[in-house]
């Protein structure tokens, strides 16, 4: 049997229980208090001179949810513009160049690579860590070699890219969808027009224009208009090499998709 490791919220709160419960619901600040004054008798008259006595703060102690702001919406911004490229040849440039998409600028993003009309797209979060002229150049693009030998595919025959122009660990995917990413994924793929989708990462469904969700195997198409792309989507390539498990919970799910499409 598996026991979940409790969050920090989960262990704050249930902390604050603990207290709650011990009849301590106040919090406290050192100063000079008289805790025997008579009721509506004031503080000055009562209060003991040089006495290291505790003056207890009328207000009950509230949760760190409680304490936290309200989150702000991200503002969404239109990140093709008013000239969005028209062909995948003028997005690969646009990729490289178009200065809003990262905080950092066009310096060191990964250009995609492959055919348009692929018989299999391939998509990831972000490119791998150390990756420079060609994306997927360490040991993730190596794992994803194998995979699409065992696929029986030429890797020359499959169109790769990722969602994000640069490598960018625990990405906020929701909220980089919510500000506009998720369309220029989707204008992606549509210009590379592949057969098939092949998506690896827990968190890139928003960027495909899906909610997040614990199933992923329910993800089996990304709309478009005149027809959809069948998708199938997947743990990432790093989650795949730490916990082999995954690999072949992945083969099993892809045969049994790929034996429907």
């Amino acid at each position: 049997m598996t026991i979940d490791t409790p969050s920090l919220t989960d262990e704050m709160r249930a902390a604050l229980g603990w207290w709650q419960l011990a009849g301590v619901d106040s919090d406290f600040a050192d100063e000079v208090t008289d805790w025997l004054k008579s009721a509506g008798s004031s503080q000055a008259a009562n209060s003991v001179s040089g006495a290291p006595v505790i003056r207890e703060v009328q207000h009950g102690l509230s949760s760190p949810q409680d304490a936290q702001p309200e989150p702000i919406a991200p503002k969404r911004v239109d990140l093709l513009g008013p000239n969005a490229p028209t062909t995948l040849s003028e997005f690969q440039e646009w990729w490289l160049s178009a200065p809003g998409l990262d905080a950092i600028g066009p310096r060191g993003r990964v250009a995609p690579r492959g055919p348009q009309g692929a018989e299999l797209m391939v998509l990831v979060i972000d490119p791998e860590q150390g990756d420079k002229e060609r994306l997927l150049s360490g040991p993730q693009g190596r794992l994803l070699s194998r995979i699409i030998s065992a696929m029986g595919l030429a890797e020359d025959s499959i169109y790769l890219a990722s969602a994000l122009p640069r490598h960018t660990p625990m990405a906020d995917t929701a909220t980089l969808s919510a500000t506009g990413m998720d369309e220029v994924t989707q204008f992606h793929v549509n210009h590379v027009n592949p057969q098939r989708l092949l998506a690896f990462g827990a968190g890139i469904p928003p960027l495909l224009g899906h909610t997040l969700t614990n199933d992923l195997s329910h993800l089996r198409e990304i709309n478009r208009k005149p027809s959809s792309i069948p998708l199938f989507v997947t743990e990432g390539l790093d989650a795949m090499m730490a916990m082999p498990r995954l690999k072949a919970r992945f083969w099993r799910r892809w045969i049994e998709w790929s034996a429907k499409e």
